[in-house]
């Protein structure tokens, strides 16, 4: 093997300096027109319709956590100062083979409704007569005109009920409840998972005007006053869906990648930055280099190289040998693991400049307070060279604003994040 064409790959996915302060600024640039509406910008800028919480909520609240195949709702006390209690908590997954499959093109909107409704007279504790405000984080495509009104665009992550497309999400919890004789719960309001994060941040913390998920996908929302556009809108928060950002130059294999993706064109920052598509770049790279053709690797695949600090590097040796039926020397595993480091490395200098793009939008003549940056998703939180990436690009970035953005983990904010949003005051417009 010819450590040149190593090399040659590792500058093809090396961002300097340089590089990703032009990313940041057109992503400032792209925000800039989301928010002024001028057509030019390729983030989709979705209203929340809701601010900030004061971190003073109180009350007991239904939060509904519907992400994925797993569901959860949780009765969570706010108590006010940023503190909060789980008082019961169901969860159940949306398919059990042999026994039922509720998002499989068989079923129905009024089975998974059904379903949902059980989960919430446990979570209740059969109370039909005590008043509850449920919030909502729904991490699936919708349109949105205020807090409540959530229309499903399109099922993703092999959804495929039926009767759900297209139809207003709490209608359909609603009539379910109603059935459950649960007319004393009413849905109010449903976020995305992005904002659910940020919330869940502002009332623990204060300070956070940003919130993010890095893992097997990628977005950011942010606290838009409008007050640096010049414009009197109310401010809220905007989920920008950031991973459709397309002003990223890109290498022969985002090209390929985003070729034989399910979409290509679309998602182009989410292709060079998320969990689910590093181990692919990856594996397109060995491919180049030793024909080892179609081979899957994970981004669990590439924690386990980055963890490998051995001076032999054998678990990078032996999972080379398992995924590829390559035996590899030392020699050879310091290449493979320094070409993983800079795919993980590339990723995480991108997001830090889309974060540094908010800062410029927010603050265009400067002055940034200090405030943190909420960040969930099992990218960030596990996976090696993650964070102090992500650390030594804000200072290359920011420079002496630097040490006023301080990144902090966020996880389990989705059902905190959703009864906030039962709690809060929506906002108009």
């Amino acid at each position: 093997m010819e450590n040149s064409k190593f090399q040659q790959m590792i500058d093809d996915f090396t961002l300097d300096s340089d590089a990703i302060k032009e990313i940041a600024a057109s992503f400032r640039y792209d925000i800039d027109a989301g928010v002024r509406e001028t057509g030019e910008s390729s983030l989709r800028m979705l209203k929340s319709y809701i601010g900030l919480p004061t971190g003073n909520e109180k009350g007991e609240y239904l939060a509904l956590d519907f992400g994925g195949t797993n569901l959860r709702v949780v009765l969570i006390r706010l108590e006010g100062n940023g503190k909060f209690e789980v008082i019961k908590k169901v969860a159940k997954p949306l398919v059990k083979p042999g026994e039922y499959d509720f998002i499989c093109a068989d079923a129905n909107a009024d089975e998974l409704f059904d379903f949902i409704a059980d989960m919430v007279e446990e979570a209740v504790d059969g109370d039909h007569d005590k008043k509850y405000l449920l919030g909502h984080t729904f991490s699936f495509p919708s349109a949105q005109t205020n807090i409540y009104n959530a229309r499903l665009i399109i099922w993703t992550k092999e959804f495929a009920t039926k009767g759900v497309e297209g139809e207003v999400v709490n209608d359909l919890l609603k009539a379910a409840l109603a059935r459950k004789n649960l007319s004393n719960v009413e849905p109010t309001a449903v976020i995305n998972d992005t904002v659910a994060v940020l919330l869940a941040a502002a009332y623990k913390l204060g300070n956070v005007n940003v919130g993010s998920i890095y893992a097997t996908g990628h977005n950011t929302c942010y606290y838009e006053t409008y007050t640096s556009a010049g414009l009197g809108k109310p401010a809220m928060v905007i989920n920008m869906e950031s991973g459709g950002f397309n002003k990223l130059a890109i290498n022969k294999y985002d090209y390929k990648l985003d070729l034989e993706s399910e979409k290509p064109y679309e998602q182009r920052l989410e292709k060079m930055v998320s969990g689910r598509y590093m181990g692919e770049l990856f594996a397109y790279c060995l491919d180049e280099a030793w024909g080892i053709g179609k081979v899957s690797f994970t981004s669990i695949d590439i924690s386990r190289i980055l963890a490998d600090n051995s001076d032999t590097l054998n678990d990078v040796c032996a999972l080379l040998k398992e995924k590829t039926n390559l035996d590899i020397e030392t020699e050879d595993a310091v290449w493979v693991k320094a070409l993983a480091e800079t795919i993980a490395s590339r990723s995480a200098r991108i997001v830090v400049a889309t974060y540094c793009g908010i800062m410029w939008h927010l603050y265009p003549n400067g002055g940034i307070p200090k405030q943190y940056i909420a960040v969930d998703g099992s990218v960030f939180e596990k996976m090696p060279t993650i964070k102090e990436n992500m650390q030594k690009a804000i200072y290359e970035i920011m420079e002496d604003d630097a040490d006023k953005l301080e990144l902090v983990l966020e996880n389990g904010g989705s059902a905190l994040g959703a009864a906030l949003a039962a709690a809060m005051e929506p906002v108009e417009g």
